[in-house]
């Protein structure tokens, strides 16, 4: 992991309807780090993953990406929506979906099929390439979203609650996939969660922002290092002292106690 910032969000405050949904936030994300947001619905943690993400622009403050500013979307930032269902096109099959990336990223079609079926592969779909979105679980269509995201090959995954509408079983499974694919692939990762256990589990750190921020009481409520070690088991490092003392400080941080 390099300690030279990929995203860096300066002073960044957001306001939608003449309301401030996000206060001057400061953050940076290193190249190769996991770094999970949570907070309570309405904090502003999803339109912070927007406003790095370029698709809102910020009322103050700046965001760059590889030191460049961020004025829009780009095909250096990945972006997986937490409704995976709107996020696939139903006509596509899983191989079709993957392969919007290339097609949008000018790809060859001559050398889309070994792109797309490396990347089915990576996330184990290579048995489904040729099934629509509605012949897949829950969890299926969530990988192909991620597949379609690594297919683009970029440089910053974000992510949009994408296991919460998951049952337990299924967010595990892919909590630990996930997990693998930051391993092997070097992935940088902005991940936003309400689930405390989740950003614990996943990040390298945690940013905590709180509900209804004001001038008193900034955004941003916590920036937490996770020294858990690595790879981590859904049951031992739940159980583990430093998980339940990172847990109970940021239901802390939150307000919640």
């Amino acid at each position: 992991m390099s300690d030279a910032p990929l995203l860096q969000l300066d002073e960044v405050a957001i306001r939608l309807g003449g309301r401030e949904i996000l206060t001057p936030t400061s953050l940076q994300v290193r190249r190769g780090e996991f770094v999970c947001v949570i907070g309570p619905s309405g904090c502003g943690k999803t339109t912070l993953l927007r406003a790095a993400a370029g698709f809102v622009q910020p009322a103050a403050g700046r965001v760059t990406l590889a030191g460049q500013p961020v004025r829009g979307p780009s095909r250096a930032a990945a972006f997986v929506f937490q409704d995976y269902g709107r996020a696939l096109l139903p006509w596509r099959t899983v191989a079709g979906n993957v392969g919007l990336a290339l097609e949008a990223a000018g790809v060859p079609p001559a050398e889309r099929p070994a792109r797309i079926a490396r990347v089915l592969d990576t996330v184990g779909l290579s048995p489904h390439a040729g099934k629509f979105p509605a012949q897949l679980s829950g969890g299926m269509q969530q990988r192909v979203q991620i597949a379609r995201c690594l297919a683009q090959e970029p440089t910053l995954l974000m992510m949009d609650e994408p296991f919460g509408a998951l049952d337990a079983m299924t967010r595990e499974g892919l909590q630990d996939e996930l997990a693998r694919l930051v391993r092997e692939q070097g992935l940088t990762v902005l991940f936003v969660t309400h689930d405390l256990e989740e950003a614990i589990y996943l990040g390298d750190r945690v940013v905590a922002l709180r509900a209804q921020p004001d001038a008193s009481r900034p955004s941003l409520a916590a920036l937490i290092d996770v020294a858990i070690p690595r790879p981590r088991h859904q049951l031992e490092t739940r159980e583990h002292p430093e998980f339940l003392r990172l847990r109970r400080a940021l239901y802390h941080y939150l307000g919640h106690a």
